[in-house]
């Protein structure tokens, strides 16, 4: 880095340096947006969150998924002046979908930007809640956002380009934020820019099942086990809440949180399928790759979500982020 203070805006100058299809906001510089076609009228999609998640969230401002995004500090929410700049950008004309992880701040600062703008472009918010270790399936609504996000904007962004009004999209994307589980595990790392040492305490060759990728504590603290118990832990908590009608097909996406080669997510990858065989689930849509990450940190996540038709359609279709550990 260059100092603590600059490293956000440095990374997100190189961003739009290295992708010419950015933008940053010329008055309020921490709000991403991609370039339109002058032509193009569709729902807008805007979403915002802390720095130290890339891609989350600003690498999936693309075609197909994001048209906005609002940056905050290292695990920050983004100002309400960022996101009040991002719905102003992700609007040409149809609404905007503020499409959001649950984080207080986050929620908040979007909130308050929707009421600013009341009158001025239609909005409507959907929540993702997708990691099941924050709370229990009771308090859903308390439940955070984590890797399940990025499925989630998919369908958003696919009902969005099929020409969707702002109703239907934000049907779409509850629909997929009802039906995707994660639960992530965290074996170290997780080192603040200008600090010296882990934000995080687990002890070499533990793992802490479900810690959060702000490092939230999770749910237990124990020694690693081989890939295939880690699979077989982890799988048989997201099958646990399987939906009422879930199926028997499911989009599978396994996660690097930052310092995870992808060699070890292969591995993991082959456990995970021989654990949904043995359930008869079959794994028609798959990713693999650091789609969500938190710094540095050592660790990864699993999300399910239970497809159906409209799901497995709105997931197939093309979506353009050059981040995202492969072509979502």
């Amino acid at each position: 880095m260059n100092t603590p203070e600059t490293y956000v805006d440095d990374l997100l100058e190189g961003l739009c340096e290295f992708l010419p299809t950015l933008r940053r906001d010329a008055d309020v510089p921490r709000a991403i947006y991609r370039q339109h076609s002058a032509n193009q009228s569709k729902v807008g999609i805007a979403s915002g969150g802390g720095s130290g998640h890339l891609p989350l969230f600003v690498g999936y401002v693309g075609e197909g998924l994001l048209d906005s995004c609002a940056v905050g500090n290292i695990f920050e929410g983004p100002t309400e002046e960022a996101c009040t700049a991002a719905i102003r950008r992700a609007d040409s004309g149809q609404g905007v979908l503020c499409l959001l992880g649950n984080y207080g701040g986050d929620r908040m600062n979007f909130a308050m930007a929707c009421d600013e703008l009341e009158g001025e472009i239609e909005t409507r918010t959907v929540l993702v809640r997708d990691d099941i270790a924050s709370a229990a399936p009771e308090n859903r609504e308390l439940r955070r956002g984590v890797a399940g996000m990025v499925l989630v904007y998919k369908v958003a962004g696919a009902s969005a380009t099929a020409g969707g009004n702002l109703e239907e999209v934000a049907a779409a994307a509850q629909h997929a934020e009802l039906r995707t589980r994660t639960i992530g595990a965290a074996f170290g790392g997780l080192e603040l820019p200008g600090s010296q040492q882990s934000a995080i305490d687990i002890s070499a060759g533990d793992i802490e099942m479900g810690m959060g990728i702000h490092g939230e504590p999770g749910l237990w603290q124990q020694k690693l086990p081989d890939a295939a118990g880690l699979a077989h832990e982890m799988v048989g908590r997201l099958l646990a809440e399987t939906p009422d009608d879930g199926g028997n097909e499911v989009a599978l996406l396994i996660n690097g949180l930052g310092a995870t080669p992808l060699e070890d997510l292969l591995v993991l990858y082959r456990s995970v399928k021989r654990e949904l065989d043995t359930h008869s689930i079959s794994v028609p849509i798959r990713f693999v790759g650091p789609f969500v990450t938190s710094l540095d940190m050592s660790g990864v996540s699993i999300s399910l979500m239970w497809l159906d038709p409209s799901l497995k359609s709105a997931l197939s279709a093309p979506a353009s982020s050059v981040f995202g550990g492969q072509q979502l």
